[in-house]
């Protein structure tokens, strides 16, 4: 037992390393509030489009709004994937003063945000 604590923990810290590398998939999902402009929304979408041009450690940026037949949206019509070379870089996105600044931007008009971050499986 004195042994299998250290060895857990090599096991864990290795398991943590290789989740950090990449790519870092960044999706997140937006309803907005019911009283939002198109205009407000159309300018969220410029905005959040421009951080790929703002924060160099985004790789690329896809964005688009919700076209499924299924129904299941749950009101989140909205959807970006920023993806990143390392954990490291989409945690610098994070705090970059650009991605801030479009926070600030967002929050009189956002209703709920989901946001979910993964490494592609092979």
């Amino acid at each position: 037992m004195k042994f299998l604590t250290p060895l857990l923990a090599l096991a864990l810290l290795t398991m943590s390393t290789f989740a950090a590398d990449g790519p870092v998939r960044h999706v997140v999902h937006f309803k907005f509030k019911a009283e939002a402009t198109p205009e407000q929304i159309k300018k969220i979408t410029e905005e959040f489009a421009a951080l790929k041009t703002k924060i160099s450690v985004v790789e690329s940026l896809e964005w688009g709004k919700n076209m499924s037949a299924e129904g299941l949206s749950k009101g989140f019509e909205y959807c970006w994937i920023a993806s990143f070379k390392t954990a490291q870089d989409r945690d610098a996105y994070l705090v970059d003063p650009a991605h801030k600044a479009f926070v600030a931007l967002l929050k009189p008009v956002l209703d709920e945000a989901l946001v979910v971050d993964f490494i592609p499986e092979k």
